[in-house]
């Protein structure tokens, strides 16, 4: 098979600072090689070093593994090697000429559910694996199911291990039809089919000579072209304030900057803005970077800005549109993802984090729970445990500035942390 060189081309740090970032995250049952295909795609996009390789290599001779074990490239955790699983959620970088990009390789197994849940909340794009030879089962429903509650916009459907079912077209289709009947009742807009062998590396980078009757893209063609610049809200003018930038020195005297990451719409010098939770409106003097004064800035850019009137702000502060304001409220209904092994608390106070907002809050009821496998709604159990999903109402302390989760994943999203330990106990999307 011919080599894809464009890999092997050297890139220039203008080139990586200035190419679009593209986070995806993997998902399906155990088993279905999800290490597998992000070390495929690693090592076949030349991503990964010469040493890194030659250590899995060993490791796998150890273990008397046919090949290159390309999962161990993942699965970094002892426990994990040694029972070839996936438990953590582990993170890799890598970079093409094209695109940059932050993977999140998450677990299969159910009592893992939160670390999926926290691996793809950030994710453009959910590659659910199917092995071709089970095709669509209890897992795949389920992580499936997250990815819509998470309104991960984009779903590829990789039906691997191809090689184990002759390259066959009609396994494919037959998989494809299944799955396509059960996403009709999800709230996913773009799902797209993959035939691959990861262990093989059919269709990952380079095309397969085994499966010719798939005309479609590779995996990494979609994954480089895949258009992602909507994924953001561009309509709602949402920044919240992270940092007053006050630097009392002489060269800097008169200078105050507010300093965040821009969630949503676009902001520009000149425009009208409002300020919350004050009211007050004022419009933006210029807006400022690292690398100097921008004349616009929009999601997921980190700039400063500064207004043109002597407002006190700091953080937990919101700029955003005069008549284009999230609302301002402190009872909300969240759909909650449960991390900790002590149930949920009913009447139990928690502390909670809301973009760059730190509050307190009483969980007032739990609705009902949802069964992930079928989606029905359990009214009768409200016993939220680890890994359960569930639909609850908080009061806060003080007024949030939120937005319905499906029109803004920034500022519709929520954490839970027990006060007595600190830990992060649950994630929770605003409806």
């Amino acid at each position: 098979m011919a080599e894809n060189t464009e890999y092997l081309k050297p890139k220039t740090n203008s080139q990586i600072k200035n190419t679009e970032l593209l986070r995806f995250t993997t998902a399906g049952s155990v088993d279905d090689g999800k290490s597998t295909l992000i070390g495929r795609l690693l090592y076949d996009s030349k991503s990964i070093f010469e040493d890194q390789y030659e250590l899995i290599r060993e490791v796998s001779e150890r273990r008397g593994e046919e090949g290159v074990n390309l999962a161990l490239l993942t699965d970094g955790l002892k426990s994990e090697r040694e029972q070839g699983i996936t438990i953590d959620v582990a993170y890799r970088y890598f970079a093409t000429p094209k695109r940059k990009f932050i993977i999140a390789d998450t677990p299969g197994h159910i009592q893992y559910t939160r670390n999926m849940v926290t691996g793809a909340s950030t994710a453009n794009v959910a590659l659910v694996l199917i092995d071709a030879r089970q095709g669509v089962v209890e897992q795949t429903r389920r992580h499936a199911i997250i990815a819509s509650l998470l309104q991960i916009p984009h779903l590829v459907i990789c039906i691997n291990k191809m090689d184990l079912v002759g390259y066959s077209e009609k396994v494919y289709e037959e998989i494809k039809e299944d799955f396509e009947g059960f996403a009709s009742k999800l709230d996913v807009a773009d799902v797209h089919f993959i035939p691959i062998s990861a262990l093989n590396g059919d269709n990952v980078v380079n095309r397969s000579t085994n499966m010719a009757w798939y005309e479609g893209s590779t995996l990494m063609y979609y994954l480089e072209n895949v258009h992602i610049g909507s994924d953001h809200n561009l309509i709602d003018a949402r920044f919240p304030i992270q940092y007053v930038v006050r630097p009392y020195s002489d060269e800097y005297h008169d200078y105050r900057g507010y300093a965040g990451r821009v969630a949503g719409g676009i902001f520009k010098k000149g425009d009208e803005v409002m300020l919350l939770p004050s009211g007050f409106t004022t419009k933006i003097a210029k807006i400022d970077t690292y690398d100097g004064e921008l004349e616009e800035a929009f999601p997921p850019m980190s700039v400063t800005v500064h207004i043109e009137d002597d407002y006190d702000l700091s953080r937990g502060d919101m700029i955003v549109r005069v008549n284009n304001t999230p609302e301002v409220t402190q009872d909300l209904e969240v759909m909650i993802c449960w991390f900790s092994e002590r149930p949920l608390q009913p009447n139990g106070k928690y502390t909670i984090m809301h973009t760059t907002q730190e509050a307190r809050c009483v969980v007032k009821d739990v609705r009902y729970k949802l069964d992930i496998n079928s989606l029905h709604r359990n009214l009768e159990d409200r016993n939220i445990r680890m890994n359960d999903i569930a639909r609850i109402v908080l009061r806060t302390t003080k007024p949030l500035f939120v937005d319905k989760y499906y029109r803004n994943r920034t500022t519709g999203s929520i954490i839970l942390i027990d006060e007595a330990t600190n830990n992060t106990v649950g994630a929770g999307m605003v409806i």
